[in-house]
């Protein structure tokens, strides 16, 4: 497929497919860790063609003690030959608190979650800003930006790259200000699809769905996939159409090769995979050439 890794600002990566003179990636597909057990997981990954799990620490499943570090790390490491990155929705745990004692304490938790990680090999985490909050009232930019290039700087020490995620709310859901965190900040980017085609600023039509990404595709190492959020729920797309602008977008990302279908339940997990894998072979016959359909470990042909 003619890709080769390099280093991308002390990441190694992948170099996408140059297609006349548009980059773009075949990325893996995965999953999220719904399923409790982590035997039942894995079999139902690989039963449906998934390259792997996007594992999400909720705070109390954080181990507290050796022995449930222990675990956790014999939970995640089962999951081989799996490939592994991993989510914090750690709901009003904040780096920028105004509170100094509540800032310190988000992260220690963070700090927790990044030698978790690199405990079982892991090199991305994903976090947010203001999750669960309905208001920044209680956050301070300056100590955001301060502290989220404190934890990218840590991760980094372990050879994670600290992704931050836009949501459908607040400082995050506003392009320019998530553009201004990341370059502030030093943080790589995930991308949702689902908040961004919510956001107040796209629905009133003041950005489009690009501006999450143009100021820095470089920067972009995940994206979450699903149409959109309704009552805290994601909704799987029904046909090609409701993604294929948004799938469009992220195939001409250089570094997003991790598109996670973030449905938490298995038959909408399963309707959206069945439209990713859709609209790769629309895209195959497009082409009038063959083409590798993410997520299958097939290969697709025009006809």
């Amino acid at each position: 497929m003619g890709e080769r890794e390099r280093e991308e600002g002390g990441r190694k990566g992948i170099v996408p497919k140059n297609e006349g003179n548009r980059f773009v990636n075949v990325p893996k597909l995965a999953m999220c860790n719904f399923i409790s057990d982590p035997f039942e997981l894995k079999r139902f990954a690989l039963d449906h063609g998934f390259d792997g799990i996007d594992w999400t620490f909720s705070l109390g499943g954080l181990p507290r003690t050796p022995s449930e570090d222990a675990a956790a790390v014999e939970a995640i490491t089962s999951l081989s030959p799996l490939e592994l990155r991993f989510h914090c929705a750690f709901n009003k745990v904040d780096l920028g608190h105004h509170d100094r004692a509540a800032a310190h304490e988000a992260m220690t938790v963070f700090r927790s979650a990044c030698r978790l990680v690199s405990k079982v090999g892991g090199k991305h985490l994903t976090i947010h800003v203001g999750l669960g909050h309905n208001s920044t009232t209680t956050l301070s930019w300056t100590r955001t930006i301060e502290r989220l290039s404190d934890l990218a700087r840590f991760g980094g020490s372990m050879g994670i790259s600290i992704c931050l995620e836009n949501l459908g709310w607040g400082w995050s859901s506003r392009p320019e200000l998530f553009e201004k965190m990341i370059r502030k900040s030093g943080a790589w980017a995930t991308v949702d699809i689902g908040h961004a085609y919510r956001s107040s600023a796209v629905q009133c039509q003041l950005n489009d769905i690009d501006d999450f990404v143009t100021p820095h595709p470089e920067r972009v190492l995940n994206a979450h996939i699903y149409h959109e959020e309704a009552n805290d729920r994601h909704l799987p797309p029904r046909t090609v159409s409701d993604l294929e602008d948004r799938l469009d977008l992220l195939r001409g990302l250089p570094l997003c090769d991790w598109w996670v279908l973030e449905l938490r339940g298995k038959e909408a997990l399963l309707e959206t995979l069945h439209v990713v894998r859709e609209y790769f072979r629309q895209e195959a016959q497009r082409k009038g050439g063959p083409e590798w359909s993410a997520g299958t470990g097939i290969r697709v042909s025009a006809r």
